[in-house]
């Protein structure tokens, strides 16, 4: 029963593999429109849902790498190497999807010799790149030991590896906690699009504390499946360590998402009954709240049952809140809907897939396990043995194409690759280019980026003013009333770039280089070479009109404070009578009562009186 159920699990692996192999020529031929529901608008998808979940499943890497060598709990030693394989499965993996997720994927290496300090994607792709470095030297001992590295250059290296361990753990706690950290922060520059549930200005402490909890329950997962398919009984006792360890980690976990929740004033939206509601529900109370509570039980966790059960469901929450964020509740325009391809979904399970192969490879040939013998009959040195797992599929000689489920695994794959490109993608098939989202719900205006801001409703004032001006164009140049070329709403940022002060937005040497260096300068000034004496912009750049009222355009952008309270208070006081509300432009329209205050304290706001 044994040998039947490995076989099966082998062939289930490998018709995925087959299938993602002939879907990845269609992706690498045709290109990510061709392959997938992705668009312009809706550029995150499956993929990156799945990346995020094998980083999180991860976290027992660096976890078990400190508790053993910087805490010194040697009671965790046996479950180190295992730890240290599963890491470093779960980032090749998430290196392997990324080579799917990027546009132009043999642009893979730019980050490593165009270096972009202020950008998250830079850190992170640095911190990925060196962490599966020090996951490869970590585990690299555990290869050296087969009979194959016998070469005193090898023995050589395995040595070095050795010595090196301590530093390499502190590397590896290092690039992990900064890039697992930085994950969540990429959601941070998006508030718009994330659901205000699932959003928090604590997202990158929530993603590392979660990613350590994630890490050490899976490998309770990995644990009981290792048994099944070995038929050999791992150490309980450890396990349910690990159990009890993650359900702490977890109750942390929650109580800094909730009490995040509760003192924004977000926790009530949990509650009105919405779909995403019902969602964040079933995710707390049965991804967190039932296997934080379980796993605290020791009679739970002298269960098998009980301890696979509990560990299985607070995987789920964990990666349920990772794929909330990035896939199910984000935001996208109703024009550009995104639903992955067949494609998508081949290739996303054919990653985990091949990684199980490996795994598999890996605890057969490898001594990755611990040796299952009574603790009193353990050497006295206190050395901690390992072993490699003998699988029951190695004692069947037949040939794997001649068993039924072999050649099953063979009609699978010709079936995905025989898919047509049209009916694998279930995304909408567009004939021409999607046009740019129309603007978000709400926004978060937040100009010097101190976390004190407004939360402007610009869908609502975009419908209002469309209806008032007579058309989405004539709408948006009320605000947008300056767009670079090709653009049609261009940050206000982008050229009121101080807060406090202002800021000329004038680039007179690209101008030159533009136009031909000095010999143009006649181009642009009519006599003199001074500012006074230079033409209009609108008439080299008609798309670009000047604000209202506005006879030439100015060289120089107010501050972002100035220029937003001069373009909302100007409309709020012509507002106002009509609105039957007077005080529409004081302060407290836009700004809430508590971060009034609050920036008044901080001299962000100068403003005579807060209207309450």
């Amino acid at each position: 029963m044994q040998k039947a159920a490995l076989l099966r699990v082998k062939d289930l692996l490998w018709a995925l593999v087959f299938a993602g192999l002939f879907a990845s020529i269609l992706r690498f031929a045709a290109g990510l429109g061709a392959a997938t529901g992705l668009n312009d608008a809706s550029p995150w998808g499956l993929w990156i849902a799945f990346k995020l979940g094998f980083v999180a499943l991860s976290g027992g890497g660096f976890t078990l790498a400190a508790m053993v060598y910087i805490f010194r709990l040697e009671s965790f030693r046996p479950v180190l190497r295992r730890a240290i394989l599963l890491a470093l499965l779960g980032y090749g993996s998430f290196i392997l999807s990324l080579l799917f997720d990027l546009g132009l994927p043999w642009h893979i290496y730019m980050p490593i010799i165009n270096w972009q300090h202020y950008s998250v994607m830079f850190e992170i792709a640095w911190c990925v790149l060196l962490y599966f470095s020090v996951l490869v030297m970590e585990f690299g001992p555990v290869i050296l030991e087969y009979p194959w590295f016998r070469h005193p250059v090898f023995r050589a290296v395995y040595h070095f590896l050795h010595r090196a361990t301590v530093p390499l753990v502190i590397a590896g706690i290092v690039l992990s906690t900064l890039h697992q950290s930085s994950l969540g922060s990429l959601f941070l520059i998006m508030p718009q699009r994330v659901h205000p549930l699932w959003y928090s200005p604590l997202i990158p402490v929530l993603f590392f504390i979660s990613a350590i909890a994630a890490g050490l329950l899976a490998l309770i997962v990995e644990g009981f499946i290792a048994e099944h398919l070995s038929g050999r009984r791992l150490r309980l006792d450890l396990l349910a360590r690990l159990g009890n360890t993650g359900a702490f980690v977890l109750w942390l976990y929650l109580g800094i998402r909730f009490g995040d929740l509760l003192l924004r004033g977000t926790l009530p939206a949990a509650l009105d009954g919405s779909w995403q509601s019902q969602l964040f529900v079933l995710e707390a109370l049965i991804g967190g709240l039932l296997p934080a509570v379980l796993l605290l039980s020791p009679l739970v966790r002298r269960s098998r049952a009980g301890l696979l059960t509990s560990a299985a469901l607070g995987i789920a929450g964990v990666l349920s809140q990772r794929m909330s964020l990035s896939l199910f509740t984000m935001w996208r325009p109703e024009q550009s809907p995104y639903f992955p391809s067949a494609y998508e979904i081949i290739i996303a399970f054919a990653i985990p897939a091949a990684a199980g192969l490996v795994y598999l490879l890996f605890i057969e040939h490898l001594a990755v396990f611990e040796r299952t013998i009574p603790l009193q009959t353990q050497p006295e040195d206190g050395q901690v043995y390992f072993d490699r797992v003998r699988l029951a599929y190695r004692e069947d000689n037949q040939s794997w194409l001649a068993r039924r489920s072999g050649i099953a695994v063979v009609v699978i794959a010709l079936c995905a690759a025989a898919l047509p490109p049209h009916l694998a993608s279930a995304g909408p098939q567009l004939s021409e280019p999607v046009a740019p989202a129309l603007g978000w719900e709400r926004m978060r205006i937040d100009g010097d980026r101190n976390e004190i801001g407004v939360n402007f409703p610009h869908l609502e004032h975009q419908e209002r003013l469309v209806e008032a001006n007579g058309g989405r164009a004539a709408a948006c140049q009320v605000c947008h009333h300056l767009s670079v070329p090709g653009d049609e709403s261009t940050g206000c940022w982008e050229c009121h770039q101080q807060y406090a002060v202002e800021a000329s937005i004038f680039d007179h040497n690209l101008h030159t280089q533009t136009l031909g260096g000095n010999p143009s300068c006649e181009q642009c000034h009519q006599g003199d070479h001074r500012s006074a004496t230079a033409k209009a912009c609108i008439e080299c750049h008609e798309s670009m009109p000047p604000a209202p009222g506005e006879l030439q355009f100015s060289y120089h952008a107010p501050g972002y404070m100035d220029a937003m309270h001069a373009a909302c208070l100007g409309c709020h006081q012509e507002q106002a009578p009509a609105s039957g509300n007077p005080d529409l432009a004081g302060c407290g329209t836009c700004h809430f009562t508590g971060e009034v205050e609050t920036q008044l304290a901080h001299g962000k706001l100068f403003a005579p009186a807060i209207n309450k």
